[in-house]
C-alpha cells in the first residue's frame, strides 16, 4: 500500500475511534422491540405526524405535522413508561434530518400505510440507546 493508501486508511481509523469514543450510552426506554425483521432494517409502516414534536435528546427525532414519518420499530415499553417508535423523517421540512432514524411517541403520529403486517418481537440492544 502507498503512503497515500496509508495516509487514508489512518484518518479514517482514527475518526471512527473518535466517534465511537464521543457516543453516549443513554437511559433504556425499554427492553422489547417490535420489528419487520430481526435487524430492523425494514420499514413496518408509513405514518404522519399530526403536530409538532421537538426532540428531547440525541434518542430523537423533530418532527413537524403533515410530515411523513418511516416507522422501523416499536418499542414495548416497560409499566409506566412513554410509547415510543423509531422511524425516519421524510419531507421538504427537517431536510437535514432526512435518513436519520431516532425515537418519537407514538401518539404524535398516525400510521397511514402499513408494509409489512407480520412482524417479530425481539430485545433492544444497548446500541439502541446511544447518542453520537
Amino acid at each position: 500500500m502507498d503512503k497515500l493508501g496509508c495516509l487514508i486508511v489512518l484518518t479514517v481509523s482514527v475518526g471512527l475511534l473518535r466517534q465511537a469514543a464521543l457516543a453516549v450510552r443513554m437511559e433504556k426506554l425499554a427492553d422489547r422491540k417490535i420489528c419487520a425483521d430481526k435487524y430492523c432494517s425494514y420499514v413496518i409502516s408509513a405514518a404522519e405526524a399530526l403536530e409538532d414534536y421537538i426532540a428531547s435528546d440525541c434518542r430523537f427525532i423533530n418532527l413537524k405535522k403533515g410530515q411523513t414519518i418511516y416507522v422501523y420499530s416499536k418499542l414495548k415499553p416497560v409499566e409506566g413508561a412513554g410509547v415510543f417508535w423509531s422511524g425516519s423523517v421524510y419531507g421538504e421540512r427537517y431536510v437535514d434530518q432526512m435518513g436519520i432514524i431516532g425515537y418519537f411517541p407514538h401518539n404524535h403520529v398516525n400510521e397511514t400505510q402499513i408494509f409489512e403486517k407480520k412482524t417479530i418481537e425481539i430485545p433492544t440492544k444497548d446500541m439502541d440507546f446511544f447518542c453520537d
